[in-house]
This record gives structure tokens, sequence and C-alpha cells, in this order.
């Protein structure tokens, strides 16, 4: 599909699935090769907009590895409220392990400098990060990305696991907000 719409909001289409597809074969060959001598890592998905990404991407590790989770939250809408509410805790002890945090999306960082403390006071070895998407231009964390599968600028995008107000998480490829055909939309319908 090259549009689709999500109640008030009109999409078009950013990244397909096997663009996706080529930037997390990328991500699964650095980790393979950074944890081939490493103790088994656990992958710890951030939910919800992660397990497309994370399903793919385990589909390519080659190391023995865990999987747990844990549900934060700092959107609502279309933007960041820049408040990260825990709303499920870590489903599996991180004390004395290596942990891959796996996030969907990388905007202004505050929900992986929460985790990062979360980990830190659960007693986690060593904390990396693999982000689907990361938001540089917008980015004010300071802790790094070890493995960001795309870089995007500051706009607003559902599929492959990120949603708008809880839809559109299903959709196999990435779609940017097209703000002009919505706002024609909206003055089409006023009328």
């Amino acid at each position: 599909m090259k549009n689709v719409q999500l109640y008030d909001k009109n999409f078009k289409l950013y990244l397909t699935h096997d663009q996706i597809l080529k930037a997390v074969d990328e991500v699964a060959k650095k980790i393979n090769s950074d944890y081939s001598t490493e103790d088994k890592p656990i992958f710890l998905g951030v939910l919800t907009g992660c397990f497309m990404f994370l399903g793919d991407l385990m589909k390519r590790i080659e190391v023995d590895c865990e999987i747990c989770f844990i549900r934060l939250a700092s959107y609502e809408g279309t933007s960041s409220t820049g408040k990260v509410k825990q709303m499920l805790g870590l489903t599996q002890s991180v004390r004395g392990r290596n942990v891959i945090v796996v996030e969907d999306i990388v905007d202004t960082g505050n929900t992986i400098m929460e985790l990062d403390q979360i980990l830190k006071d659960a007693g986690a070895r060593s904390i990396r990060y693999a982000s689907l998407l990361l938001k540089p231009n917008n980015y004010k964390g300071t802790l790094n990305v070890d493995y960001p599968a795309l870089s995007i600028p500051n706009d607003f995008i559902v599929g492959y696991g990120l949603d708008y107000d809880q839809i559109g998480r299903n959709l196999k490829d990435i779609y940017v907000l097209d703000i002009e055909e919505t706002e024609r939309r909206k003055s089409i319908n006023i009328e």
C-alpha cells in the first residue's frame, strides 16, 4: 500500500518491508560479532512497539541468548509526553547479565535514560541498546545507541510495530504522517 488512513490521519509509504529487513540483517550481524565470545546476553524487548523488530532480529541472532520484556510508555497520540511510565516491570532478573535493550524507536532519549537507571538498579553487568529507528536530530540523551538500524528525521511514523493511538502496528511497511493530505481532507470534511 502506498497510503493508509488511521483515524483522522493520513500516512504515506516511507520504508518498505525489504528495506527494514536489510537494516535488521545489519544489526544482527553486528550483535552476532560482538557477542561471539561474550556470555549469553538477555534481549530486553521494550513493549509494545518492539515486537516486530525483536521477532525479526531474533530469527537472525546466532549466539545463545534469552529474551525478556518490560513495558514503558511515553507517547500520547503523535507526540512524546516527556514522562516515562513503567506499565510492566522486568519479567526476568538481569543481575550480573549482559543486556541488549531492543527498542522500536529512540526519539528524545527519555525512555532509554529511564530504562538505563532501572537496569543499573537491577544489577545488569552491561547494557547496550538496539533500536529499529533513531531520530538523531531529536535525541537529547547521553547514552550511546549501540545498534541503530535506521536513522530518520523527526517525523511521526507508524507500522512495523509502531502505532498511532494503538492502531497501525500490524502494517509490514513503515509510513510517515502525510500532513498535507491530512489537512486537505480536514478542509473537505469541514465544508
